[in-house]
């Protein structure tokens, strides 16, 4: 596949893209008709905002059939995640370019894996089982509980042990299409879940997340019950679960496919300070990782019906769907993107 690069900055990146890479002034992306069967990539290196808007505008307009990424060494996107909403097959920052990574055929492939990433589709119903939510199903998340007062959280740092709250538990898992840990080796696995569990905490760092428990295969994260911080962390799984190929490859050093697993409840839990969880009996955390393990599914956010009403962004209440009941409690999890078939 032909490899098209519009930059000001050709002797720099030529030591980045293969041989065969065609380059060309910026001010040429108007003029230059791109074949079918080729990748474009455009440097913002030196725009502002609004020419960065007004670019990406111009490609989904224009690339409608062409797969494209950005070159963004200055990462003047604070959010790249943001791009593969916007259609972006690729996105290369700061990072790939500090540990002197070259483009390769693998990574041409693996970046048109993403043509399709921000384009939903559920599944057709004899593979996964989907079905359209009756009227009673349909009443998505309308069960009436409600989260307490925001001052009822004191911060992690003054949460006494002992103490009874509601939180939200967030369950995370990676998942391959065969077992990690065998395909990997013990070794080369820790190292991937220490990779793994550092990113995670990275991501819900900003929504108060606690990484409160860790199996050595998946892990269970605390959230304060609280709007901002659990519609923080529900955008934040859908991103990830988006970019999945990204991360897995250049944030976890993964070069095989794998792909997130989530799973979201909420219930009361006696507090007790992580390492110490041991002895923490709640129905609650039996449940979520009977649901993260059992019933969710990789590449989706699976979250129960006993989460509060106003849990969900409504910007994103579009992407789940009825998952039938499980253990009891109706469920409901995101529509799988269509990437997610080539990839896993």
């Amino acid at each position: 596949m032909d490899v098209f690069v519009f930059t000001k900055n050709t002797t720099v990146l030529k030591k980045a893209f293969p041989k065969n890479t065609q380059f060309f002034p910026l001010a040429h992306i108007s003029k230059q008709t791109p074949p079918d069967e080729c990748i474009l990539y455009i440097d913002i290196t030196g725009f502002d905002a609004a020419k960065i808007k007004k670019t990406i505008t111009e490609l989904k307009k224009s690339c409608k059939k062409t797969p494209w990424g950005i070159i963004d060494p200055k990462e003047k996107i604070k959010d790249p995640f943001i791009l593969f909403f916007e259609g972006a097959s690729d996105y290369l920052g700061s990072d790939f370019f500090k540990k002197s990574k070259c483009i390769d055929p693998k990574r041409i492939k693996q970046a048109l894996l993403w043509r399709k990433s921000v384009m939903v589709e559920s599944i057709t119903a004899g593979k996964d089982n989907e079905k359209k939510p009756s009227a009673v199903e349909g009443e998505f998340l309308k069960n009436k509980i409600k989260l307490p007062a925001a001052n009822i959280f004191p911060g992690w740092k003054k949460m006494p042990s002992g103490k009874v709250l509601p939180f939200y538990i967030l369950f995370c898992s990676l998942q391959g299409k065969t077992a990690l840990d065998v395909r990997l080796g013990e070794k080369a696995f820790l190292q991937l879940q220490e990779r793994f569990l550092s990113f995670l905490a990275d991501s819900f760092e900003e929504m108060d997340g606690l990484l409160w428990i860790d199996t050595g295969k998946d892990c269970a994260f605390l959230l304060p019950p609280k709007v901002k911080s659990i519609e923080a962390a529900i955008e934040a799984c859908v991103r990830m679960i988006i970019s999945a190929p990204l991360v897995t490859l250049e944030t976890l050093g993964l070069s095989i496919p794998a792909n997130f697993i989530f799973a979201l409840h909420y219930g009361s839990i006696t507090y007790k300070p992580r390492g110490k969880t041991g002895t923490v009996v709640s129905d609650a955390v039996n449940f979520i990782f009977h649901l993260g393990t059992k019933k969710a599914k990789a590449g989706r956010l699976t979250v129960s019906g006993s989460i509060p009403d106003e849990s969900i962004p409504k910007i994103l209440q579009d992407l789940f769907v009825f998952s039938g009941e499980f253990e009891g409690q109706k469920t409901w999890h995101t529509k799988k993107f269509s990437y997610a078939n080539l990839w896993m």
